[in-house]
């Protein structure tokens, strides 16, 4: 068994529910479970209530058939005409929920609602994005840069653009597994200080090392490069030209080559704007892994569903 059931009824709202071994141990338990198809009866029988507030392709689609074929049935509800809390209350959208389903996995614009649904819900709660962090998706980038650089304790990764969600998970998990992370931002956008804080609090336990930078320059030397959308899902598009200079083109792969051992990976959590913040010939040229990560988002997720409801014995 590769996952001791550590994790059974337990919420993950953060990265930082999570022990750096319990991340390393769920990221072994995606391989194997990536690499054996698992069991579909480990879950049947297992009701999984999936709420999304915000538009999704590869949460919903990672969630529903992951889940589908673990054995499990999950529920989806489009919440975009009524956030969770407007039409019924937070507290009642989690106490009835309960009583039908294993677990709530939930998209939402507010990560308070996430926080007010877990205090409620005698079922685990996880964040499938809020407007602070983006758990599952760090997670399925650390298998992704397992698979394709071969180890994660000692890479290093830069992160160019806008300091969001995405940016909080990912220097979290970095910091994690020992990575070295460089977050690159325009003035005015770095990440929030006590993320940054928390993901240095993380890194000093396990080796590795968390930098905020302003020059697109900070790129070099790295063994992965990640770049998000500079306007989420919601939010003005008036800052764009501030992200000008931090667009991942050639040039700038060639400059985080430089002092590196071998080329970088591009990876994007998509959905991306070609031309915008990534040039074409980077997002769909040969070293870029973003259909890889798409992909590891189910797998990822499976051995955290299997950890959250007592499954992973049968991994």
């Amino acid at each position: 068994m590769i996952l001791q059931d550590t994790l059974v009824g337990r919420d993950l709202l953060s990265i930082l529910d999570l022990t750096p071994s319990e991340i390393t141990r769920l990221i072994s338990s995606a391989i194997k479970l990536k690499s054996s198809p698992p069991d579909r009866a480990l879950l049947a029988g297992v009701g999984v209530s999936v709420l999304f507030e915000k538009p999704s392709l590869r949460t919903r689609a990672s969630f529903e058939f992951g889940l589908a074929g673990l054995g499990a049935h999950p529920a989806i509800f489009d919440l975009a005409p009524s956030r969770i809390g407007e039409r019924e209350s937070v507290k009642d959208y989690a106490m009835n929920l309960e009583r039908w389903c294993a677990a709530i996995v939930a998209r939402v614009f507010d990560h308070t609602v996430l926080e007010e649904m877990a205090r409620y819900a005698s079922v685990p709660v996880v964040n499938a994005l809020s407007d602070t962090e983006h758990p599952c998706q760090a997670l399925a980038d650390l298998l992704t840069i397992r698979e394709a650089l071969g180890t994660l304790a000692g890479k290093s990764i830069a992160y160019i653009g806008d300091g969001n969600n995405v940016c909080h998970s990912l220097m979290l998990a970095a910091a994690s597994v020992g990575m070295r992370i460089t977050v690159i931002t325009p003035d005015g956008h770095a990440p929030s200080e006590r993320f940054v804080q928390a993901a240095k609090d993380r890194a000093n336990e396990t080796d590795g090392s968390v930098r905020v930078a302003h020059e697109a320059d900070a790129i070099r030397g790295h063994d992965v490069v990640y770049t998000d959308t500079w306007t989420s899902m919601g939010q003005s598009e008036s800052n764009a030209k501030w992200f000008e200079p931090f667009r991942v083109d050639d040039a700038l792969m060639s400059i985080a080559a430089d002092g590196a051992n071998a080329d970088p990976i591009f990876m994007h959590c998509l959905p991306a704007t070609r031309g915008r913040e990534v040039a074409a010939s980077v997002i769909d040229g040969p070293t870029s892994v973003v259909y890889d990560q798409a992909e590891n988002r189910m797998h990822a997720q499976n051995a955290l569903m299997l950890a959250l409801l007592g499954k992973a014995g049968g991994i």
